[in-house]
């Protein structure tokens, strides 16, 4: 069948797409996050990946990644089956896919049935993008927002 799009949860196909797009903040890279991608990767000929600057993380989260943009560019550029990074720098992804067009947008489960994902599925729709839920990252991303105590 086809792929999981926001709006309709329904199972991975066979459907495959040009140029993908993933995005993230990356931060404390986890299996959730790797298993996103790589669900990405299995869907598009590219698979281009936006990591969030640490502006925009400062912006939306309201304190910076704990692992600094260079580092998270490092480590998600050295995946095998990710093809290009870039900055990405809002959470309107039509500012992405001006900077580099893409057919297809995959997101983790956390977006999926969100005012967000509802508005990113809106807004992707307006540029001829499709949406598509490809991973399992909830669970994986709460687990890793407790809070870090530091001893001096």
């Amino acid at each position: 069948g086809p792929l999981a799009s926001f709006s309709a949860a329904r199972a991975l196909g066979e459907l495959m797409h040009d140029v993908g797009y993933a995005s993230g903040v990356f931060d404390m890279f986890h299996v959730g996050h790797l298993n996103l991608l790589r669900r990405a990767r299995e869907h598009c000929s590219i698979l281009v990946v936006g990591v969030a600057s640490d502006d925009y993380v400062l912006a939306l989260n309201g304190q910076e990644p704990v692992v600094p943009l260079a580092e998270r560019l490092e480590i998600v550029r050295s995946l095998k089956f990710v093809d290009e990074v870039l900055i990405d720098r809002s959470e309107d992804k039509r500012v992405a896919w001006r900077e580099r067009n893409f057919d297809a947008i995959f997101k983790g489960d956390d977006w999926r049935g969100s005012p967000k994902g509802d508005r990113l599925e809106a807004a992707m729709a307006e540029v001829g993008v499709q949406s598509f839920g490809a991973g399992c990252t909830k669970k994986y991303s709460a687990q890793y927002k407790k809070p870090l105590w530091v001893i001096a």
